[in-house]
């Protein structure tokens, strides 16, 4: 069983490799979209924001979205192909990604195991334990963490963060 604790440690972990990933990229070079369809490292981190929105609402918590707007973040939402109304800058991106895991860790802290087994829905998908989907979100996030070393070097960067 993989413990709360251990939970927080593993969503924490993801802000910190998206952080050293972000590192010394500018606004401009967060938008180079790769040759083939994919999305830009904006909206990458943009979403990986949307879905910790998603997780603290699934917790009852407060997430960012009242005064944030995410829709270009959202899924299935068209990619990101440069500035536009709506597209967040980076750097605000990483503040509020920052932001939503303090959230994200108080919520969990105040969860149990037992508590994690009730059922909940996610989005329109049917109801599970919230442990799972927890779980399952984690895994959504990390494939998108996953995703910011190659698009970190789609600009040029050319180095090894991790």
């Amino acid at each position: 069983m993989i413990s709360i604790q251990n939970l927080t440690n593993f969503y924490a972990r993801n802000v910190e490799i998206i952080k050293m990933q972000t590192e010394n990229i500018t606004q401009e070079e967060s938008l180079i979209q790769l040759p083939f369809r994919s999305n830009c490292l904006n909206w990458v981190v943009g979403h990986v924001l949307a879905n910790r929105c998603n997780i603290l609402d699934l917790l009852g918590a407060d997430d960012l979205r009242p005064g944030l707007d995410l829709d270009h973040y959202e899924r299935e939402s068209d990619p990101v192909l440069g500035e536009a109304e709506g597209v967040l800058h980076l750097e605000e991106l990483i503040h509020h990604l920052e932001e939503s895991q303090l959230r994200l860790a108080a919520a969990l802290e105040k969860e149990t195991e037992e508590s994690l087994q009730r059922l909940a829905p996610y989005r329109d998908r049917p109801e599970r334990e919230v442990a799972f989907w927890i779980f399952f979100l984690y895994f959504h996030d990390s494939y998108h963490v996953g995703q910011t070393e190659i698009l970190r070097q789609a600009t040029g960067k050319d180095d090894k963060i991790i």
